[in-house]
Parts: structure tokens; sequence; C-alpha cells
């Protein structure tokens, strides 16, 4: 059975999942559904067998090892995530950044707290979530005083969570892109693959560049610019704006008698940072004969370079958190902030928070495999051969996550349809791997970014205590700008 056997039905659960989410906007159940029909395909139609492997096929991602330790580091960072906000440790952050801010002129004042923002959100790249709720709950009284809109602060916490995330994936995002990555038939060095896609991620980086542009005090536009003239008169919000309340859901306060401390968060995310490339270094680390086999010299630069290639991603990461929620726990327990017992029981109340992520990973892991499976890529990669110029290939991909992310607000599962897509187009073609996977990476970003149901984009109206439908009006321009430049340059990046 060639790869290419099941024709047009190989697409039919990618379909699926993209028909339903548009639908429905319910991202799990278009996944279930895609795999069901999946399996149903592979069972020739027969309904109970293709039921009983649907169950198999989601047992079967913990197979892998790789999988499973991706899911449990997502799962432990919503523990380290809760443990350092009930220590105290955001909020000891929020006040020392705060304190930095006073004592200046209203227009020093007004750049410094853009520029501060922005900073901020690049700063806290481990997750989207608490990227947002800090800088919108941190500025926002200052955004007030300074009379600048809530809704250009619900821009810049937005244009800097997702992209730095994904530009700087020592987090749940780059195990994620990694597993799907790896669980790619004819891939070589994933990890490289990834390290690739980060300079040609042209939506994330421009993104992040018109969020400083706009910090440093450049000319906006249309309803943004309106919305900051409507704050320079005093009026916060737009009359007869329906704000969401941001105290309510914002942030998460520490135990009663804490006292903040910055170095509760900080120490905690640098052991995990540090330590990502160590035992990443250390997982590959070549021999001899290693060494031999790869053509390389015994010289330093030669040795890293492999190590790097061959390290484990997954094992990095896991062994990273595991060793910040253990020095976490050991200084909280020292301060005296938390008993064992509470330690214990926040860290459980933090993986639970974090489950509905870890199921979005199982069932993207499985689709991935049912892609490879039915040779989705292959037989998109020939429809796209027979279709389309090869210099369109990577603004299609970019293109078509963008709708399936802005349909279904979220970027995760665009990445488990886009990514068995983008990859054996990209072999079969001669582009560049990492030249797709950046388009359907900056897709999927750009989709959720404006999406008015992605919870990021909400969330960012929760921070910033704006109108939700007057931050998504504000934004979308500028993010359609950053998506026009990412077509633009695919099409040049393909060419040349």
């Amino acid at each position: 059975m060639t790869e290419t056997y099941f024709g047009v039905l190989s697409v039919a659960p990618a379909l699926l999942a993209i028909g339903v989410a548009l639908l429905t906007r319910q991202v799990y159940l278009s996944l279930l559904l895609g795999l069901w029909v999946g399996q149903l395909i592979l069972a020739g139609g027969d309904l109970i067998t293709g039921s009983l492997n649907l169950i198999n096929s989601l047992v079967d991602v913990f197979s892998s090892a790789g999988n499973t330790r991706t899911v449990m580091f997502s799962a432990l960072m919503g523990a380290l995530l809760l443990l350092t906000q009930r220590a105290g440790g955001v909020e000891g952050f929020l006040r020392r950044l705060e304190r930095s801010l006073e004592g200046v002129s209203a227009e020093r004042g007004a750049r410094r707290v853009q520029l501060f923002a922005v900073l901020t959100g690049v700063v806290i790249f481990i997750e989207t979530t608490i990227s947002v709720l800090t800088v919108g709950t941190l500025y926002r009284p200052a955004f007030d005083r300074l009379k600048l809109s809530r809704e250009r602060l619900a821009y810049l916490a937005d244009s800097t969570s997702a992209p730095a995330s994904v530009l700087i994936p020592l987090n749940a995002w780059g195990a994620y892109i990694l597993g799907l990555l790896s669980a790619q038939d004819g891939l070589e060095e994933p990890f490289m693959v990834m390290v690739g896609a980060i300079p040609l991620n042209l939506y994330a980086l421009t993104a992040l560049g018109l969020a400083l542009w706009v910090a440093m005090g450049g000319r906006t536009f249309g309803p943004l610019a309106e919305a900051d003239e409507r704050a320079a008169r005093g009026e916060v919000l737009r009359e007869g704006a329906q704000p969401v309340v941001a105290e309510e859901v914002s942030s998460v306060l520490p135990f009663e008698g804490v006292t903040p401390r910055a170095r509760n968060l900080l120490i905690p995310l640098g052991v995990m940072v540090a330590l990502m490339p160590v035992v990443l270094l250390y997982t590959g680390w070549p021999n001899t004969e290693m060494l031999a086999q790869a053509g390389a010299t015994d010289s330093l630069w030669a040795t890293l370079g492999l190590a790097v290639r061959e390290g484990s991603g997954s094992m990095a990461v896991l062994t990273a958190v595991s060793a910040s929620l253990v020095v976490s726990a050991v200084m909280y327990r020292a301060q005296g902030v938390m008993s064992a017992q509470r330690i214990v029981d926040t860290s459980l109340k933090g993986i639970g928070g974090l489950m509905p992520l870890a199921l979005m990973m199982v069932l993207a892991f499985a689709l991935s495999t049912l892609c490879k499976q039915l040779g989705t890529g292959a037989y998109v990669a020939q429809l796209c051969e027979a279709t389309l110029p090869v210099a369109l290939y990577a603004p299609v991909v970019f293109v078509v996550g963008a709708a399936i992310a802005f349909s279904t607000g979220t970027s995760w599962g665009t990445f488990a349809i886009m990514i068995p897509i983008a990859v054996p187009l990209a072999l079969s073609s001669g582009l560049n791997p990492s030249l797709l996977i950046a388009a359907a990476l900056g897709g999927g970003v750009f989709g959720d970014h404006a999406s008015p149901i992605s919870d990021t984009t909400l969330v960012s109206s929760m921070a910033a205590a704006t109108d939700h439908l007057d931050h998504v009006r504000t934004q979308l321009p500028m993010a359609l700008i950053g998506a026009g430049v990412s077509v633009v340059g695919y099409v040049l990046l393909s060419l040349f």
C-alpha cells in the first residue's frame, strides 16, 4: 500500500475538522470527528473497528516517549504558574516594575510605560495567558493616568503574547511544535527545522515590530487612532462601551499573609529557562564514534552542533519544568509561604487548569499520526504541484492556516492540521521545510490574533478592561498589515 493509496479520501479528516470547526467553533469536537472519520477510512468503513481504533489511536499517542513528555510538560507548567502566583512571585514582579514608573513626566512616562508593556509581554513568553494578564493588570492604571487608550493597551498585550511565545519556543509552544514535527516522516532534524523557522516567521516578527512602533509613539490610523484621540480627551472608554471586568479574572492573588517577592517568580523561571539548553546538550552529547559517523571534527563547535541536533527537546523541557517545580517548592517551604500540603494542593489545581491544553495535544498528535497513515500530506503536495507554482506554496499555507485559526479561535489546532500538510509539501517541492513551517505557524498566530473568539483576544480585552469588540475592531487593521507583509514576503522568499 503506497502513501497516496487513499487519494482524495486522505484529506477528508482534515476537511471535516475544518468544516466542523467553522460551524461549531469547537476545536476539540472538530479534531475528534476528524479522527473518527479517518479511522473509519482506514478500517474500510467498518463502524465498530473504526470506533475501536479511534480509542486505540488516542492511547497510542502515549506509546511515544516524546509525546508523553510533551503532555506532561504542559500539565506541570500549570502547576508552576499557579505556584508562582500564589507565592507572591507575580505580584512582587509587578510591584517592582511599577516603582520604575514613578517620578517621570507625562510624555516620557507615556513612552516608557508602553515600552515596558511590550518588554513585559515578550519577557513572559512562557505562557500567553499570563503574558496578557500581566501586561493588562500592571499597566492599565498607568495608561489611564497618562490618557492612553485601553484599546492601545489591549493591542500591545495581545501583539506580544503569542508572537513572543512562538519566536522564543522555550515553552509549551516549542514542545508542542517539536512534537508535531518529530511525527512527520522524512523530516530530518526536526529541532533544527523549528529553529530555522524562527527568523522566517514573518507575521510574528512583523506583529512585534508594529507593537514596538506603536509603543515608541509611531503614528496610528483607523479605529485605533480614534480611540487614542478619545483617550487624550480624558474619555477612558467609548460612550456605550461595555468593558469586560478584568479584576474578576485577570490574576490569581497570593495567599493571605504572603509578602510579594519578585524572586519567587524570577528564580523558578530562571532555573527552567537555563536548564532547557543544558539538558538538550546533555541528551545529545556525541561520543567519538558519533562524531566520526557525522563527518564532524572533534572541535567544540562541531560537538555542540551535533549535540543540539541529536538532543531530546521533549526531555529538555520536561526536566527543566520539573527542576523548576522542585526549586520553587523548596523556596516557598523554606520561606514559610506554603506548607507541604498547600504546595501539593496548589500544584494539582494548576495541573487541572491546563488539562484542556493537554487534551488538545493528545488529539493533535493522534491526528498528525492519522494524516501520515492516510498520506494526506503527500496527496495535498501532489495537488499543489499540479495546480500551483512553487512560489505560492508558502503564501497559500499562510492564508489557509490563517483562515482556520480565525474561524476556530485557536492556533494550536491549526498547527495540528497544517504541519502534517506543510512538511510533505516542502519535501516534495524542494523548498526549505523551515519556510513552510514558518508560514503555517505565522498563519495560525495571525488568525488567532485577529479572531474575536480567540481566548487570547478575549483575555486581552479582560486584562485591559475594555470593550471586547472595540479591541477586535482597533486591532484588526494592524494585524492585517502584518498579514499583508507576510504574504508578499513569502512569495519573495519562495522565489529567491
